[in-house]
Order: C-alpha cells, then structure tokens, then sequence
C-alpha cells in the first residue's frame, strides 16, 4: 500500500473502519457492537434482538449522560450504521424469512481489533513469538529443500536430540514451563484465535462480493449461457485456487478431521486447568474454540453454496425463457398459415424435391406362413399338504423415528458431540438394518452432522434367531448447536 498524503486521504473518506473510528458516536458503535457480535461470537443476529440490546444500552448510557446524549431510536441508529456511507454492519434477508437480519462487516472487526491494541497490557510476552518466528522459518527452509541428503541430515539432527530429552527424562530431569511461559504462550493462543475468526468473516465477505456480482451479471446478460458460465466459473477457480482460497480448504480438511477435534478438545481441557491459566480467567467460550471455528466456516460454505444455487436457477430460467421462444416462433407459424388460408399467393408458394418411384418386386415380398397352433393337453393336478408358517405375511417391522430422534438429543445433552456408533451401543438396534436406515435418515436431517470418511464404525444387532448381523459404514457424527 502507498503510505501518501492522497492515498490516505482516500482511504479516510472511503473505508468503513476508517469512518468508523471518526464518527460522532464511535465509542457507542464500538462498544456495543464489540459486546454483541465479538465477545459472544455470534454471526447473525435478527433485527428484533439487536434493536432490544441497544435499547438497553441507550438506556443506561441516558441514565448516566442525561436523555440528550443520544436522541435517535435503536432501530433509526442500525439502519444508519447498515447504510451505503457507513458500511459497519450488512443488512440483508436469510432465505425463507422476511425479518431482516444483521452481521458484522470485516471492516467494523478490523476497527475493533485496531482499538482492543490500543489499551495497556498488563503482561506482554515476546518469547512465544519469537519461537514461532523460528518454527515458521524452520518449516519454510525444510518444506523448500531439494536436497535429500540435507533433509536426512535434519531429520537425524532432531531424531538425536529427541532422544536426548527422552534419555533425561527418564534419568529424572523433566523441564517444564514456568507461570511466565505458560502466560505468554496462552496470550499468542488468544490472539491468533481471535485473528482466525476475524479471517473467517473475511473470506465470506470475499465470496459474498463474487456472488453480488455474478447476479449483477445475470441480470444484465444478453448472450449465450455457455459464455457466462464460462467467465462465473473460471472467476469463481480463480478465487478457489488463490492462496487465501487454499488456504482455507486446508484449514476445514484439518478441522472437519474427528481425531483433531478431539484432540483440540482434550488439549484445551488440559490447558485450561492449569493454575497460572485459571488465573488469568480466561473466558469460558474458549473450551469450544474450534466449535467456533467450525461454525463460522459454516457460514462460509453456504456463501458458496448460495453462488451455486444462483448459476442452477439462471439455468432453469434460460431453459424456460428458449421453450417460450420455442412456443412464440410455432404460434407466429399458425397465426400466418390462418392469414393466408383465404388468399392463395400467386406463383410458386413452395418447392419440392424431384419424386423417385419406388419399385418393389413380387419376389422380395415374404412367403406366406401358417400360424402355429399350441396343443394343450390336460394332467391332473394333486393336492398336498405343506406346513407354512403365514405369520411372516402378517409380521410388520415399525421403527418409531421420534425414539431414535430422543435417544439422540438424550445423547447431546450430555456431550457435544456424539457418533451413530456409540448411539447404537448405549441402545441397542431391535429392529436390524431397518433401525440403521432411520438412523441415516435422522443423521441426513440433523442441522450439524458430519462423516468422517477415514474411520469405520461396526453396528451390531441380533436377528430373531439369534444370528448376530453387522453393518460397516463411515463415522457419523452429530454435533450439538451452542
């Protein structure tokens, strides 16, 4: 970026944080949209709630400043705040709802992080940053050596002394951190968890900018579908296929891993018990950090999901659009053939092809073949008995699907998330595979549901006969919202 007097003069009379820090209420802006967006981590709220909460921050600041402090309405002060000139909030209306809703715009986040920086900390560690200075620097010099012979050589470097900690470990020297070091570690955990989720908004606000323009495209276009379709997705790769776009795939093909979820899981619980950590009172939203994550990657995913529902219906409405020409140019057919059925046109009206005779010859015709008559000859027909059990024919199998839905959310209230598996081993399957198929059914339902493709689970039942049955599938796992 040029650091300039007209470059920054720009950047102050057109970015949104910039305004942002500038304006009249800036202190009521920040403060309240910092308390109802960041510190719970909520993505969208309703109007409904978010006029209710600042109508009760406006009441106690006019409690304590005197009713002229600020003398809008909640609702005229989020209007203002979603305008065009503002841009600290994006107003708009979630698919099969009329009430609008509101979310923060990376610009307003940016300004907010920019003002948390500005206070006193009490505790500024530098250690941890500079050892994950090295690590970035080490990863980068490893990950770009062509040299196999150097690659061994580190790796045996750091094979050595991995033995050596093992070794002193077991002669009784156990290093461990001190109150300082865990601090600093925790406050760069801290900070690049905030910094995630801050991206996360980012790049769903980059795909929300691509899909406003693939709208504007379609509705403006004249051509061919081929030629669009053409220039929306080779634009919609180029983002995919950008740094910030992989990205971001590596980070949800890490995240949407069961074993790192759990693995998160166990090391903030180990983390978070630590005494000089309790200390520091950390928030208890931090216990399910990744959960966070994972939902604002959500939001993400159905940006892009929203872009290709755009181009399917653009399709459907072109095919609609070439059948109705279609049905035009035939019924402009008809319309001209009733004008000129009284009025003949004069001369040729149209021309045919030359005639050809068709010849057929009598001894290419196919002889004549009598019909063959089936003979039917009569048997008797015996009578016997057989001992068959008619009541499998009455026998029905009913899987009671708001069962399974109880025995499930019983399981979520206990745990955050639980798998098909350990459903069926705390209830076991009285109905076999039919029970199985409503599970699957339930799981395709549930609004968070996840599989994990690299990991089995074996479902076991037993028939009326006593055979015991087994179904092997991936690992599906159903989260609990909030």
């Amino acid at each position: 970026m040029n650091f300039d007097y007209n470059a920054l003069d720009h950047l102050r009379q057109t970015h949104p944080a910039w305004r942002l820090l500038c304006a009249k209420y800036a202190p009521l802006t920040a403060s309240f949209l910092h308390r109802v967006f960041i510190v719970p981590n909520v993505r969208i709220l309703a109007e409904a709630d978010l006029v209710e909460a600042l109508e009760d921050e406006l009441f106690v600041l006019r409690e304590q400043m005197g009713n002229d402090a600020f003398p809008g309405s909640a609702r005229s002060y989020l209007t203002d705040w979603a305008d065009n000139d503002k841009g600290w909030l994006r107003k708009f209306y979630p698919p099969g709802t009329d009430e609008p809703h509101y979310d923060l715009t990376p610009a307003s986040e940016k300004a907010l992080a920019w003002l948390e920086g500005l206070t006193d900390r009490a505790f500024v560690g530098t250690e941890s940053r500079l050892l994950t200075l090295f690590e970035l620097l080490r990863q980068m010099s490893e990950g770009t050596q062509t040299d196999p012979e150097a690659r061994i050589a580190e790796l045996k470097r750091r094979r050595d002394e991995i033995d050596g900690e093992i070794d002193r470990i077991l002669a009784g020297d156990i290093p461990l951190l001190d109150d300082t070091a865990l601090k600093d570690r925790f406050q760069q955990f801290l900070q690049l968890a905030r910094e995630l989720l801050t991206d996360f908004r980012e790049v769903e606000h980059n795909f929300r900018v691509l899909d406003r323009r693939v709208r504007e495209r379609i509705a403006l276009w004249e051509g061919g579908k081929g030629a669009l379709l053409e220039e929306i997705m080779s634009e919609r790769d180029a983002i995919a296929d950008s740094d910030q776009g992989r990205s971001f795939r590596a980070f949800w093909d890490f995240l949407m891993s069961q074993s790192r979820q759990e693995e998160l899981s166990r090391l903030l619980e180990e983390v978070l018990a630590l005494p000089p950590i309790q200390a520091m009172q950390p928030e208890p939203r931090l216990y399910r950090v990744h959960y966070d994550w994972l939902e604002a990657g959500e939001h993400t995913q159905r940006t892009v999901a929203r872009l290709s529902e755009q181009l399917r219906r653009f399709l459907d409405d072109q095919a609609w659009l070439e059948n109705r020409r279609i049905m035009d140019i035939l019924h402009h057919i008809e319309t001209r053939a009733l004008a000129l059925r009284e009025t003949i046109p004069q001369g040729d009206f149209m021309s045919l092809a030359e005639t050809g005779a068709d010849i057929d010859l009598p001894l290419e015709r196919p002889l004549f073949r009598p019909a063959v008559q089936n003979r039917i000859t009569e048997t008797a027909v015996d009578e016997g008995d057989a001992e068959v059990d008619t009541g499998v024919l009455f026998s029905q199998v009913v899987v009671d699907r708001a069962e399974l839905s109880g025995y499930i959310r019983r399981e979520l209230q206990m745990r955050d998330q639980v798998s098909l598996g350990e459903i069926v081993a705390r209830h076991p399957l009285r109905h076999g595979l039919a029970e199985v198929v409503v599970y699957l059914q339930l799981a395709s339902e549930w609004p968070w549901t996840t599989v994990d493709e690299e990991h089995r689970e074996r479902l076991r039942w037993r028939t009326e006969t006593g055979r015991v049955r087994e179904a092997i599938l991936p690992r599906v796992i159903l989260l609990r919202n909030g």
